[in-house]
């Protein structure tokens, strides 16, 4: 299916520019009426972009087929001030990857939308599904699997299809972690007819296994810095060299823009 978003690039990378109920409503109406393709879809954040520019072959996935929404404000900031205006909605803002699982699994159930979950651990997939199922009423959670750790290959995405094909979703959703899960979204998508989004720790924060920041922080843009006090051995090196290489990135890229207007003034 094909974006009908106005898309802003930011560090080289292609954002639709849109807003959470933007991409919630495409995607569950695609899937409703029944597009019949496959279709990767990308939550990514300043992390993604900076990975991106130091490695050709994610580049490359990022600037592919599929749909990247900004999953954090430092993007859609970026987005807005060099002149993005979803013009559709009420404007450019983050499509963060937890809350756009929670609102696709609400939206989704009124037309019976079916789900698979691709990701963590059985445990954490077992309450995930208790908790989905107890929060929306209803939804049709068609299968769950929680892969092997091994690096992404043909052989890893073969098993994943293999497992999720007999439960026929419309969407597969998958909490593997960028830049992996974006790499198993675009393969999926290329072999099937789902909708495969990369929702990274979202199955954590909604099973409860992972704390969530609280709502003031994340709508401060600096969520980051909460999930880096939370788990900082894991994380420092992520945002350290990640945040300063978005800023160039980002910096440049604003500078290009305001050139541009100060030519056209």
């Amino acid at each position: 299916m094909s974006s009908p978003f106005e898309v802003i690039e930011v560090g080289g990378i292609p954002f639709a520019a849109t807003n959470l109920e933007g991409a919630t409503d495409w995607v569950v109406n695609d899937r409703r009426e029944g597009a019949g393709t496959g279709v990767s879809v990308r939550l990514s954040n300043s992390y993604c972009v900076s990975a991106a520019h130091n490695d050709r072959d994610y580049s490359a996935i990022l600037k592919g087929p599929g749909v990247n929404f900004a999953d954090g404000t430092p993007v859609s900031w970026v987005m807005r001030l060099i002149g993005a205006t979803a013009s559709d909605h009420v404007g450019v803002r983050p499509v963060r990857g937890p809350s756009f699982f929670e609102a696709t699994l609400d939206k989704g159930r009124r037309y019976g939308l079916r789900h698979h979950f691709v990701g963590t651990t059985e445990e954490t997939l077992s309450l995930l599904t208790d908790r989905v199922e107890e929060l929306y009423p209803g939804i049709t959670v068609a299968g769950t699997y929680a892969p092997p750790f091994a690096a992404f290959s043909k052989e890893f995405v073969d098993d994943i299809i293999t497992k999720v094909g007999p439960s026929a979703p419309d969407i597969v959703w998958v909490g593997l972690g960028a830049p992996k899960q974006d790499f198993v979204t675009k393969a999926i998508a290329d072999r099937t007819d789902y909708v495969a989004v990369g929702v990274g720790a979202a199955f954590d924060f909604l099973a409860g296994t992972v704390s969530e920041a609280p709502s003031f922080v994340r709508n401060s843009g600096f969520e980051w810095l909460y999930r880096l006090a939370s788990e900082p051995k894991r994380l420092w090196r992520r945002y350290l060299f990640g945040n300063s290489t978005f800023v160039r990135l980002a910096s440049r890229d604003i500078r290009k823009f305001l050139g541009r207007s100060r030519g056209h003034a």
